[in-house]
């Protein structure tokens, strides 16, 4: 099927830089990852045109399609408001996502409980959130409302409240912006909208964005799983198995450590 148009304007295009870590430009290793499959992506007529894209193909390989410099994005801060799951997971998956995205709805409504549940609660997994907004100014309002809900501990409320079934279709105005805030739980509704709004909450969503065009996504939702970019609402089992390979390699990575140790 043809590429969507993505119509975003100039200021969204200036931030699809791509980002260099250490000497190593990843958005060439990011490309070979994502090209093949497409989400949804920005288009003229509706943001739901755009399929899913084939289920992707994960590989019994623990480290078939892994990336080291997409691995090296897992950001592992224990005081990250947005991400759930321990910081010294052996898996870390990194979702960019778009709350004005169905197909994002769809992974947050079905498949993201199954993996908190499964692998979130015994420590296997942690799942980073990345604001990646492609769809104008709601989706802006959305991803900074999303930030400044995670300054009050109330981001994966927020999250759930902005991803429930027809929630998109009311739009992400300010003004449902706040309400999205209150039915989380936020607290200070004030501080919320001052955040919403600030400098912080800009750099932070600009940041991830960036980083998103940077390894070669241009639709959403679009995923890494220690270094393995996957892109589309795919079924559950492409993402378990991605979680087990990715555990398992872990898991080999600190035998083999050990190995060498006890050879000394």
């Amino acid at each position: 099927m043809p590429t969507p148009k993505n119509p975003t304007s100039s200021k969204s295009a200036n931030a699809r830089k791509p980002l260099v870590y250490g000497a190593v430009v990843v958005v060439a290793a990011g490309l070979l990852g994502f090209a093949s499959y497409r989400a949804t992506a920005p288009d003229t007529t509706s943001q739901d045109t755009a399929a899913t894209g084939p289920a992707a193909e994960v590989s019994v390989e623990p480290d078939a399609g892994v990336h080291l410099e997409l691995e090296k994005l897992a950001r592992r801060d224990a005081d990250d408001k947005l991400a759930i799951g321990p910081a010294d997971a052996p898996v870390v998956l990194i979702e960019y996502a778009d709350f004005k995205c169905g197909y994002c709805g769809k992974f947050a409504r079905d498949t993201e409980p199954e993996l908190v549940e499964k692998y979130v609660k015994d420590g296997t997994l942690r799942i980073e959130w990345r604001n990646f907004p492609i769809f104008g100014e709601e989706s802006e309002n959305a991803a900074r409302g999303a930030w400044a809900a995670g300054q009050q501990d109330r981001f994966w409320e927020f999250h759930r409240a902005a991803y429930a079934e027809g929630a998109k279709e009311k739009g992400f105005g300010k003004d449902r912006v706040k309400a999205l805030a209150q039915e989380a739980g936020v607290k200070d509704l004030d501080r919320f909208m001052e955040d919403l709004d600030g400098d912080a909450a800009r750099a932070a969503v600009k940041k991830d964005q960036e980083q998103a065009y940077g390894i070669g996504a241009t639709s959403t939702p679009s995923f890494l799983i220690n270094g393995r970019p996957i892109a589309g609402a795919q079924p559950e089992e492409t993402f378990t198995r991605a979680i087990e390979a990715a555990a398992e390699q872990a898991k080999g990575t600190v035998t083999a450590g050990q190995g060498g140790e006890s050879a000394k």
